[in-house]
């Protein structure tokens, strides 16, 4: 086993570490561990994160801590996305954290958070040909233009899933009103990457846009269609989240997030004039190790 590399965000639905090494073949993980904490949807309602939020946080983090000395892991990156970065108290909550566990997270800007996500989705949609990414969150979605290899053009839109059911009060079943909402918002916030040029493919990836997929295609096919996610979008929107949890296989919370995200990422494809978009297995933790591990001596690499 090559020398082990974690790196963990604290992203606006859930709070993620990801322990993996480097091989010749590709990145493997050990640990995959998550938690729910929805923070994205508290920040958009109330400024902050609050007390209950932070306690759950503060828990989080010192069972990560905990597995990385379990481990004995010596190279880790904590990051911290739109949630934390939209939280006026973001500076207190950060110094506690390194106060009470030695571990220093940093609020990384949307543009590093899509070049790690863009790295990471190398290892299985990797093409040089001009990609839209579209790595959609609980509190954010990134929309970057790439091609040969770099990304040309990045616009953060605050239309993630938790976040448009703030903004807009949806829930499952949803009510003409906020499906209305939701719609509206989405179609005013897309326009800031309306001027884009046409890409010759979408790419996804992102905690609400893997859920997609694994809701979708249990199959583990990565290519969604305009007609699987319109389906989906009218389907949850009539039906309670329990149904939802039933019916497509996932985690409650998830199920949650399936209408929104359905939304959105259908209107992009729309505005992009594709049917089809590619899910990426990968997103910013991978993203984060392997740049991780590029910094470090060829030795590390195993078979």
């Amino acid at each position: 086993m090559g020398r082990l590399i974690a790196a963990a965000d604290v992203g606006s639905n859930t709070a993620h570490l990801l322990i993996a090494h480097i091989t010749n073949s590709g990145l493997k993980r050990l640990v995959n561990e998550s938690e729910w904490l929805s923070l994205g949807e508290v920040v958009s309602r109330e400024g902050r994160i609050s007390d209950t939020k932070l306690k759950e946080l503060m828990t989080t983090i010192g069972r990560f801590r905990a597995m990385l000395d379990q481990y004995k892991v010596k190279d880790a990156a904590f990051f911290a996305t739109e949630a934390m970065r939209r939280a006026e108290n973001h500076d207190e909550i950060l110094e506690q954290i390194r106060e009470k566990f030695d571990i220093k997270v940093e609020i990384i800007s949307p543009r590093r958070e899509a070049e790690l996500s863009y790295l990471s989705t190398q290892m299985d949609c990797a093409s040089t040909e001009p990609t839209v990414l579209i790595e959609a969150g609980g509190g954010s979605v990134q929309v970057a233009y790439c091609e040969n290899g770099e990304i040309q053009e990045l616009t953060s839109l605050p239309i993630g899933s938790g976040t448009l059911r703030a903004r807009s009060g949806l829930d499952q079943p949803a009510n003409e009103y906020s499906l209305a909402r939701v719609n509206e918002i989405i179609e005013s916030e897309c326009q800031e990457v309306a001027s884009y040029p046409t890409p010759k493919r979408i790419v996804a990836c992102g905690g609400v846009s893997r859920g997609l997929w694994r809701a979708l295609h249990p199959d583990g096919d990565q290519t969604l269609s305009v007609e699987e996610l319109e389906f989906l979008s009218w389907d949850c929107a009539r039906l309670t989240t329990e149904v939802i949890v039933d019916r497509y296989d996932v985690k409650i919370n998830r199920a949650r997030t399936l209408l929104a995200g359905s939304l959105t990422l259908r209107y992009l494809m729309g505005m992009f004039g594709h049917s089809e978009v590619q899910v990426s297995r990968y997103g910013v933790r991978e993203g984060a190790i392997l740049e991780i591990a590029r910094m470090q001596e060829d030795e590390w690499l195993t078979e």
